[in-house]
């Protein structure tokens, strides 16, 4: 796919600055352009990839470059009021050229949370293209404020895009880690997951055709229902990058075409049970989509559609896509899912949950502050305010 990425705040930025970095290293092209927004200039500053001139700051008149401070409903306010600014730069994406917009943004901070959902309800209104979003949930123990924030914000988030994908901190953390190791870790596996999805239908001149062609329009179509979805990943090293490649051509059963059977179909099986980015039962999917990579030498057709069958019947759905993305010169062969429409998220029904527990526990603080604000400043009218 062509895509228009746009990253929406800190945590979106910085998803946008690491696709851009993944698809240099595995010549995917499928970035057309990539915008950063923001309403705090040291994190615009502290970009890497995405050029100078697509980075757009906002809310300048409210909060002067320094952010919203977590307050995503001021970040909604500030993307309103400056969305002639935005609009600016998405003028200068040949938007003739892409597939679709892919608004990315972290759910738990102030501008992301409140501006995405806004510019994507802008997007859609004008462009016909679809309008995605990537939305990174906070990990619970990053405060009460952020889950708060995650959860309003998932909720108009879904709502205003043709499909939410999702990537859930609390599920990729390592314990022990530091914030800064931690979160570079996550944008890596961001980067690298959904960047294969969306690299796999780019196919040009020179390139090694897929025997089964995932192109766009089969991503757009399993993303066509709407609503939540998730994406696994698995993959393992060959030794030898040319091994199998009659295996993949050859009609018969030999040990070579049982072997890569064998473990195509276990990676596509290992993706959809592994570690999803947003975990969930696999069979509450409404649709999905089977794409092996690697070396061509070992993207098992017969393994790709054992896997895909599987895939079917785990999820009950008659609508599972698959095919495979060659990828010459690569040491690992992986299986990507991606699995739309999902519904039993026990993640997102405990957010929603924390974040009611959350909101409640704030307005018994301000009453009893405002109670005791008021007892400590009584006097008994024995003394008089200056005015």
């Amino acid at each position: 796919m062509k895509l228009a990425l746009i990253g929406f705040g800190q945590a979106g930025g910085k998803v946008v600055d690491e696709f851009l970095s993944y698809e240099r290293t595995i010549d995917g092209n499928f970035v057309e352009s990539a915008i950063a927004v923001n309403s705090a200039t040291a994190d615009l500053h502290g970009l890497e990839e995405i050029p100078t001139e697509h980075r757009v700051l906002i809310g300048q008149t409210r909060v002067k470059g320094h952010g919203v401070g977590a307050d995503n409903e001021l970040g909604a306010t500030v993307t309103e009021e400056d969305i002639d600014e935005i609009q600016g730069a998405v003028d200068r994406v040949p938007v003739h050229e892409i597939d679709a917009f892919l608004i990315v943004a972290g759910m738990g901070g102030g501008t992301g949370s409140g501006g995405a959902p806004v510019l994507a309800k802008h997007l859609k209104r004008i462009y016909s293209e679809p309008v995605y979003g990537l939305g990174i949930l906070p990990a619970t123990d990053e405060g009460g404020i952020y889950t708060l924030n995650a959860a309003r914000s998932f909720q108009t988030f879904v709502r205003e895009v043709d499909n939410l994908l999702v990537f859930d901190n609390d599920a990729w953390r390592q314990t022990g880690e530091s914030v800064r190791t931690g979160y570079g870790e996550i944008n890596r596996e961001i980067a690298e997951r959904f960047g294969l999805l969306f690299a796999a239908g780019e196919v040009e001149e020179g390139d090694h055709v897929a025997e089964s062609v995932v192109d766009s329009s089969e991503i757009i179509n399993t993303l066509s229902g709407g609503g939540v979805s998730t994406v696994g990943y698995a993959r393992e090293t060959v030794e030898n990058a040319n091994d199998g490649l009659i295996s993949r051509f050859r009609d018969g059963d030999s040990p070579d075409e049982l072997s890569a059977t064998s473990r195509m179909t276990s990676l596509i099986r290992k993706a959809a049970l592994g570690r999803l980015t947003l975990p969930c039962d696999i069979a509450s999917a409404e649709r999905g989509l089977a794409v092996a990579t690697g070396p061509p030498a070992h993207l098992n057709r017969k393994g790709i559609e054992r896997g895909r069958t599987w895939l079917e019947e785990e999820t009950g759905s008659m609508e599972i896509r698959g095919g495979d993305y060659p990828l010459v010169g690569e040491r690992e062969v992986g299986s990507i899912v991606l699995l739309t429409g999902v519904t039993s998220v026990p993640r997102i029904e405990t957010l929603q949950q924390v974040a009611i527990d959350a909101k409640n526990r704030t307005a018994d603080v301000q009453a009893q502050s405002q109670e005791q604000f008021s007892s400590l400043m009584d006097t008994g009218g024995e003394i008089d305010a200056l005015f």
